[in-house]
């Protein structure tokens, strides 16, 4: 049953970002337990991916060497919404081995990207930007040209994860909102706050910066 709510919620998402010209398709993660979820279900969600066509250009952009296994959604930057035991959760996250659109992040904020991207991340206030399973956190709406090059300084593509992230605490006894009636509508019109920085980030044709 949740896992068809979020299933919902991601498809009214894919529908109001392709209104504004974002084509991205919509999955589902496992919800059974399995060899590999360690035979436990402690978190659900809906992603939002690039599209068929998108991998095959960006196949042919890489090669058949680097682009190995590209079907496989965490492989691209997706936007994510997900619900745990104690949280909820909207974000866009670039796995670890989804390293060129790492790269192309990484690159272009090199390439003298640093005060659009600023820019970006600092009109979504509540987000977080995380690297990879540190406990430091750099906070969307509080950030600085010094706090973000801090990060630029140790993220690196292909052996750090990355995530911007907003997550409502729902720990049991204090789940009202989880519960309440308009809680999809602000998860959607969260995630729909992520496309800016998804268009920036992720590889595309409007956002080519993966080899310079």
């Amino acid at each position: 049953m949740v896992k068809r709510k979020l299933a919902d919620m991601a498809k009214d998402a894919v529908a109001r970002l392709r209104a504004s010209g974002l084509e991205l398709e919509q999955r589902t993660s496992l919800h059974n337990p399995h060899q590999f979820n360690g035979k436990r279900v402690g978190r659900l969600w809906a992603y939002l991916v690039r599209p068929k066509k998108e991998k095959a250009r960006l196949k042919k952009t890489l090669g058949a060497d680097l682009a190995k296994d590209l079907d496989q959604a965490y492989k691209n930057a997706y936007l994510c919404l997900a619900i745990e035991p104690d949280a909820l959760e909207v974000s866009l996250r670039i796995h670890v081995d989804a390293w060129y659109d790492g790269q192309n992040m990484k690159r272009r904020y090199d390439g003298g990207g640093e005060a659009e991207l600023l820019a970006t991340l600092n009109a979504l206030p509540g987000f977080r930007l995380r690297l990879d399973n540190w406990k430091g956190e750099w906070i969307c709406g509080q950030l600085t040209r010094e706090s973000l090059a801090e990060f630029f300084k140790f993220y690196t593509p292909g052996e750090h994860s990355l995530a911007v992230d907003f997550r409502w605490p729902a720990p049991e006894g204090n789940r009202e909102f989880a519960l309440a009636a308009g809680v999809p509508g602000e998860m959607i019109r969260a995630l729909q706050g992520l496309e800016g920085l998804y268009r920036w980030a992720a590889w595309s044709k409007e956002s080519e910066f993966l080899f310079g």
